[in-house]
């Protein structure tokens, strides 16, 4: 059994009193990074989220003690080294399921949001302006397609959402197809048939080694595609992606995560044409609650 647990960005609150149960000391502290590889020594198991990244340094200041396990509360593991955590002999786990539909939900938000202005026609509003003509030019999601990026667990949830709304679906597969999408309305295509055909671009890969959005990329899609990233902000070149807001290449955008989070791109989110949200896509009472139990769940399992 686990006996003492770090957490470093926030649990849910049952979850932390669960664990008490069992028998586990759970200390709640940030720490900055020249602190955290030497605090970890003292922890049987670390849980993190976005904020605190677990890198080779921390692991080398880690290596050695008591610590056998770093849970990351969420989908990805791009803020840890996890091939060095293990070849160091510590676990490397996180909570795939627990916020998926929280997710899918905000990127059918930032979508509604860029397809009725409503973002920006809630801002002149605020600033006791009204825009009636200006922002009566959006459009309907019904019958139009979109291409998702990434069709694991959050993509195929957006994409049943956009086929209830009456919308066709494409979809890329790069390593195993996922069984049973495939319909009269869903349908896996190459990446250029994707950015050919695609009304809406909807990101929910994990972050690679160069943006699945550039300028490449954005010559392929059609004039006036609307993009939403729910993803990684390693995923969109937000200089690209500003200059075809610009010139209306694109004509909205929906952004959850940023390539900077605590200094994002500022000129990007004040553009008219961005809905945009700081990094929310799992901010649900209900994703907070189910990540607090399968967060538990690993480590009763450890």
């Amino acid at each position: 059994m686990l006996k003492r647990v770090l957490v470093t960005d926030g649990m849910d609150a049952s979850a932390i009193e669960r664990l008490r149960k069992d028998g586990c000391e759970v200390v709640e502290q940030f720490y900055e990074p020249d602190a955290l590889g030497s605090a970890l020594r003292d922890f049987d198991a670390v849980i993190i989220r976005s904020a605190t990244k677990i890198r080779e340094p921390q692991i080398d200041a880690a290596k050695g003690s008591r610590l056998k396990l770093i849970v990351r509360a969420g989908v990805g593991v791009d803020n840890i080294a996890v091939k060095y955590a293990e070849a160091a002999g510590i676990a490397v786990k996180n909570t795939p399921r627990a916020s998926s539909n929280a997710v899918a939900e905000l990127a059918l938000a930032l979508l509604f949001s860029c397809a009725r202005n409503i973002s920006i026609a809630g801002y002149t509003m605020r600033e006791n302006k009204w825009e009636k003509k200006a922002y009566s030019k959006g459009f309907e999601l019904s019958g139009k397609t979109a291409g998702i990026i990434g069709y694991g667990r959050i993509g195929q949830m957006v994409g049943t959402k956009c086929q209830a709304l009456g919308m066709n679906v494409l979809s890329t597969v790069h390593r195993n197809k996922p069984e049973g999408c495939e319909c009269e309305t869903m349908r896996f295509v190459s990446m250029d048939e994707l950015l050919a055909e695609a009304d809406v671009l909807i990101l929910c890969a994990p972050g690679g080694e160069r943006p699945l959005v550039d300028r490449e990329s954005l010559k392929k899609m059609k004039d006036g595609v609307v993009i939403v990233n729910v993803s990684r902000g390693s995923n969109v070149d937000e200089e690209a992606l500003l200059e075809a807001l610009e010139s209306g290449k694109v004509r909205a955008a929906g952004l959850d995560v940023w390539l900077s989070e605590k200094d994002p791109n500022w000129a990007l989110a004040r553009h008219p044409a961005v809905s945009c949200t700081p990094h929310i896509g799992a901010g649900t009472k209900e994703a907070q609650k189910r990540i607090g139990l399968e967060l538990v769940d690993v480590i009763e399992k450890f």
